[in-house]
């Protein structure tokens, strides 16, 4: 089986795992999940993050294909509008994308002027889809429950899970967001872990856990299966259920929810400029 050479960018401050994924016969590449740094106390966008995955790649002189979204992010921003202007490629995500911007275009009155048809990207993965990172074949699954577009990317024998799971110590992925679903993500997680057991799962997200100082990016289906604390083998679709629904019921809004999900999706770009030139993100008063 193909062994992508893979290689992890972590943006700390947002706890997301960013990666270039090489065709180790070519210079192809892809980049998925990039980040965008914010400060949303000044509302500042910068490029830092991106900017070193644009110095890998030209220091290795690779060529980008894709620039890859596991889903719509409510933790970070999207640098793909930056990286693509920089380096080319063309940008994908999920087809259920449409469902995320209705129920978004209506929570932040996007307007009639916002398409909800995922134009905004090059293009839409259905669950089976394949495609090509120079002479590497990338099939898409879809696994749901964290967002309704949530899709794993598998690339010879890795696959890149986004939210779907974190470390074993750590678990899975919250699913009280709109449109998420515990059982959903329970069934998504069981297709994951179908896969060779000696697949690498490559996460967007580590957050540490009480025993642990170091991130960590990756891990196997055979460490999962094991010992993933919410999902290793023996836990029923209803366990994970009661278990999940009153975890997130715990949980506070992500940081950045509301400038993330705005701008991710539009594809990375920011709302149109006002009247005065000047662009503006919302934050909608008690609706969330």
């Amino acid at each position: 089986m193909a062994r992508p050479i893979v290689t992890s960018f972590l943006d700390e401050p947002t706890n997301t795992f960013s990666y270039v994924v090489q065709d180790p016969g070519s210079h192809a590449c892809a980049i998925l999940d990039s980040v965008l740094d914010f400060d949303y106390a000044a509302g500042r966008t910068d490029v830092r993050s991106a900017e070193e995955i644009i110095a890998f790649i030209r220091k290795h002189d690779l060529q980008v294909d894709w620039i890859l979204e596991t889903h719509v992010h409510a933790d970070h921003l999207s640098a793909a509008p930056y990286l693509r202007e920089k380096l080319g490629g063309q940008t994908g995500i999920g087809a259920r994308i449409t469902e995320v911007q209705e129920i978004f275009a209506e929570a932040f009155n996007a307007g009639n002027d916002f398409a909800r048809d995922g134009s905004q990207f090059d293009h839409l993965f259905e669950e089976g889809d394949t495609f090509a990172i120079g002479g590497l074949e990338v099939r898409v699954l879809h696994t749901p429950g964290h967002t309704p577009a949530c899709l794993t990317y598998l690339i010879g024998d890795a696959a890149f899970v986004g939210d779907t799971l974190f470390m074993p110590d750590y678990g899975t992925a919250r699913c009280d967001f709109p449109g998420g679903d515990a059982a959903t993500l329970f069934r998504s997680i069981q297709k994951v872990l179908a896969l060779p057991e000696d697949t690498r799962l490559f996460l967007c997200h580590d957050y540490l856990s009480p025993d642990r100082e170091t991130y960590h990016h990756e891990t196997s289906v055979a460490e999962q299966r094991a010992d993933n604390i919410h999902v290793h083998e023996g836990v029923s679709e209803e366990d994970f259920v009661k278990l999940r629904t009153e975890r997130d019921a715990t949980l506070g809004m992500p940081r950045l929810i509301l400038p993330s999900v705005q701008v991710n999706m539009r594809a990375g770009e920011m709302p149109p400029a006002e009247q005065n030139g000047q662009v503006y993100l919302k934050v909608p008063l008690n609706l969330f």
